[in-house]
């Protein structure tokens, strides 16, 4: 089959960035006067995530090492829900791949699927916390907040939500998202999170912002009492700083990996423009005919929840699909159609023409297509010549090569490897 010719291509941003990251999250807990709030000695219950979060090491000990200063003692608990298979071995393994142990804290991290139930919602939900953190004398919240790739509110993917997932772990996880069913997780977490943060010694909360680099763009610290309000005016910031690929409608989007730390459905649907969510309607903006992933990133380890958003996919993927880390994620948050199985093709070349086989009329060597590294990484792309009318338009991008074949190794992969 005769393929289109490809081009590099940037978008041209300029965000901004935090370039001293452990001072700012110290500037940030300094704001907030805390030394008449921590008794000495005081057990304090810090959460560490399952996403990726930028720089998140050096915020967790950052965080740890204030703390400790104050006169408390820090400890990590995994805030992840039914993360790293739901057990609490998997969940060490997940944030030892992000670089947080308790040598590299300097603080212990206490890891149990245990959790206690600290009430019920007027509509029959009960609310869990984690065992560890529920017994602690105050609870650190640390969280990146970001839009969800569920659903849409005034607050979604932060620190309210880690109160309710995280930290609720696997049942916890799996009651909240059954709730999205029947009442709606626009009104379950903050709902459940108000009712938490009445029962719950939360400290404070550190919430983080990225930019389309992935690189930590804000931290801000804030009290309890203002929590939900300044989450809200950080997901608005958030929103502005979102990576997004510059085109509304492709014949075929070609993504190089997937994996839990890029989104927490492994390609972000807000960039997919794909949902696959009940009772959600597919928006109707991105419009992408075609997608096909081609791999898993080695700290997914094998959790590929979230394939199901792509049409055509490669034995290298499938080949490390961890089923169980995959269907327990899947089956706790309700989403089965994300984490189907997509048409397997045994080379990147047959994938590539299988794909430019599906799309209609369209010629391949015509068709509109795309190809990012991962739908975090978007600064740098490839486009196909038939983009380049749209490119030409824009002051926002930039040819930086091309134009290029696809080129193919004897075995049939694309030869330059990833984006």
């Amino acid at each position: 089959m005769l393929l289109p010719s490809m081009y590099r291509i940037r978008q041209k941003v300029d965000p901004p960035v935090v370039t001293d990251v452990a001072g700012a999250v110290r500037a940030e807990i300094g704001k907030l006067n805390l030394g008449s709030r921590i008794a000495p000695g005081a057990r304090v219950a810090v959460t560490g995530g399952s996403r990726g979060v930028a720089n998140i090491a050096t915020i967790l000990r950052t965080t740890c090492d204030c703390l400790k200063e104050l006169g408390g003692q820090p400890f990590i608990v995994p805030a992840m829900g039914s993360h790293g298979g739901a057990t609490a071995e998997g969940q060490l393994k997940v944030l030892a791949r992000y670089g947080v142990t308790p040598e590299s804290m300097a603080a212990p991290i206490l890891s149990s699927m245990d959790t206690v139930e600290i009430g019920r919602m007027p509509w029959g939900f009960p609310v869990y916390v984690d065992k560890h953190a529920c017994e602690a004398d105050h609870i650190v919240l640390v969280n990146r907040i970001k839009p969800h790739t569920n659903y849409r509110a005034h607050v979604e993917s932060g620190l309210m939500k880690m109160l309710v997932i995280g930290l609720g772990k696997h049942q916890g996880a799996i009651v909240a998202h059954r709730a999205s069913v029947d009442v709606g997780l626009p009104r379950a977490i903050p709902e459940v999170a108000r009712f938490s943060l009445s029962k719950l010694p939360v400290l404070f909360g550190l919430g983080t912002l990225e930019n389309v680099r992935h690189q930590t763009a804000k931290i801000e610290a804030v009290l309890p009492d203002t929590l939900e309000e300044t989450e809200a005016r950080l997901l608005q910031e958030a929103w502005t700083l979102l990576g997004r690929i510059p085109f509304d409608f492709l014949h075929l989007l070609i993504v190089d990996e997937m994996g839990k730390e890029i989104s927490g459905t492994g390609m972000d649907p807000n960039v997919l423009g794909r949902l696959y969510f009940f009772p959600n309607e597919e928006p109707k903006n991105p419009r992408y005919i075609r997608i096909l992933i081609r791999d898993l990133t080695e700290k997914t380890a094998g959790n590929a929840v979230g394939m199901g958003l792509a049409d055509f996919a490669t034995r290298r993927l499938a080949d490390k699909i961890n089923f169980h880390y995959t269907y327990t994620n899947a089956l706790t948050g309700l989403s089965p159609m994300r984490s189907k199985m997509p048409i397997i093709f045994e080379t990147d070349r047959e994938a590539i023409e299988g794909a430019l086989k599906t799309i209609g009329l369209t010629e391949p060597p015509d068709a509109k297509v795309a190809r990012i590294k991962n739908t975090l990484d978007l600064e740098y792309l490839y486009a196909s010549e038939a983009l380049l009318p749209e490119i030409e338009e824009r002051a926002d991008l930039e040819i930086v090569g091309g134009p290029h074949p696809f080129t193919f190794t004897a075995q049939g992969d694309l030869a330059d490897g990833a984006n």
